[in-house]
């Protein structure tokens, strides 16, 4: 036996010429949502590093008088956006130090506690 066939009249059509009512309330919908990925996160990351970045330029350009700069009994002459650049990347690094060496704590007291019986 054979299955009838359906004739085009009977398959609903909306105006945007899907079959099975598109959208709204067919079948056929399968749209799916897409969530974020690590890779839309670095994009996303990669294009406000390079919005700084272009800051940073400009604020560089723009301050070209030049500051002594005093440091542990040594002293220099550079352009005042060096000098503040270099200050912020000694913070920068200092802060990564201080917060690299207490995530270290961490993991090694949660290491100790889950060999630890309970």
């Amino acid at each position: 036996m054979t299955q009838p066939q359906e004739s085009a009249a009977e398959v609903p059509v909306d105006p945007s010429g899907t079959a099975g009512g598109g959208r709204h309330g067919g079948e056929l919908d399968a749209t799916p949502k897409l969530g974020r990925t690590r890779v839309s996160g670095t994009w996303i990351a990669v294009i406000v590093a390079l919005i700084v970045l272009v800051f940073l330029l400009v604020f560089i350009l723009q301050n070209q008088d030049t500051a002594t700069v005093h440091f542990l009994g040594m002293s220099g002459s550079m352009p005042l956006a060096v000098a503040m650049l270099f200050s912020v990347i000694a913070g920068g690094a200092l802060v990564g130090l201080v917060g690299g060496a207490r995530i270290l704590q961490l993991r090694k007291q949660a290491k100790q506690s889950r060999h630890q019986p309970r």
